[in-house]
């Protein structure tokens, strides 16, 4: 059986490194396109060659934008994720070479030379993806599909701006130009992460069970877990590593609505949040295939091979 070819767009980030396991034990990695997001730019490069290193690969890692398109943004998710995005542990300097090609480039020049082959997997804000099509807008045809983590699809977000999902509200500009560009994409929301928590003890079982992936997933986590205890946050949420299990394999989707989403950029209270035609009142085209339940136990399989428990 071929491995799903992906092409990913991150800002590592906690969730975003389990996602990046994920892919190097159920896929080939074509690039890692390097966004602002969870922390700054200099500290996601720095995670992305880190996860390099631990994979054992060659992958190419492009840095891209380092600030969103258009505005400043309000707030990042240092609080969650540590001030260094991978809980402050404080990993030696990575050896993994970063690329001298900007990611939107990168983007770009894989979708040629691989057209309709690429999944392109967006967990990160938008900003690389926006910029990408903004040089050409052809970018849609020739990737296979679009998954992006983000959104809160009935406005139950994550961000200062109570209806708005991180992803999203860090740079909802971008976020409106790639949803308006591309024809058809899947939509794995914050909520939806909400609904595919892993069990913390379950989950510790797999920490303990796993190899040197899961010894670092453990470490990095630490920060993540204590602020979730604080705030009554139940259960181990992993958003990028469900938009991953859906890139993956599609068929692990039991449940969605294909529905018109649109980004809210004006609202004092509402910029960045995820617009729903639920009732088709608008007439726009229904592109966003939005994922509502997959199989849970085939998602935890898959995350259990990427920390390296044994079956």
């Amino acid at each position: 059986m071929n491995r799903p070819q992906l092409l990913i767009d991150t800002d590592p980030g906690v969730d975003d490194a389990l996602a990046i396991l994920m892919a190097g034990a159920h896929a080939d990695i074509a690039g890692l396109s390097i966004a602002a997001g969870n922390v700054g730019l200099g500290h996601t490069v720095r995670n992305a060659r880190t996860l390099v290193d631990l994979l054992g690969t060659s992958t190419p890692i492009f840095p891209g934008c380092a600030t969103p398109l258009v505005r400043a943004p309000e707030e990042d998710a240092a609080f969650v994720h540590g001030q260094d995005g991978f809980g402050d542990v404080g990993f030696s300097q990575p050896e993994a070479p970063l690329s001298a090609e900007p990611a939107a480039l990168a983007l770009l020049r894989l979708s040629r030379e691989r057209p309709g082959a690429l999944t392109l997997v967006a967990l990160a804000p938008l900003t690389n993806l926006a910029l990408a099509l903004r040089l050409d807008p052809t970018l849609p045809q020739r990737v296979a599909r679009l998954v992006v983590m983000g959104g809160a699809v009935t406005g139950h977000g994550n961000t200062g701006r109570v209806p708005a999902e991180f992803n999203i509200g860090f740079d909802p500009e971008a976020a409106h130009v790639v949803f308006e560009a591309f024809p058809t994409f899947d939509l794995v929301d914050w909520e939806a992460t909400l609904r595919h928590a892993f069990d913390d003890a379950e989950f510790d079982r797999w920490l303990a069970a796993g190899d040197q992936r899961a010894k670092l997933f453990g470490r990095i986590v630490t920060t993540a877990r204590r602020y979730n205890a604080e705030h009554d946050r139940s259960g181990l949420v992993a958003a990028d590593a469900l938009a991953m299990a859906v890139a993956l394999d599609p068929s692990i989707v039991t449940r969605s609505e294909r529905r018109a989403v649109a980004v809210e950029l004006d609202g004092r209270l509402t910029r960045g949040a995820s617009v729903v035609d639920w009732a088709g009142r608008l007439g726009r085209p229904a592109h966003a295939n939005i994922v509502l339940e997959v199989d849970h136990q085939r998602f935890a399989a898959m995350v259990r091979r990427a920390l390296g428990v044994p079956e």
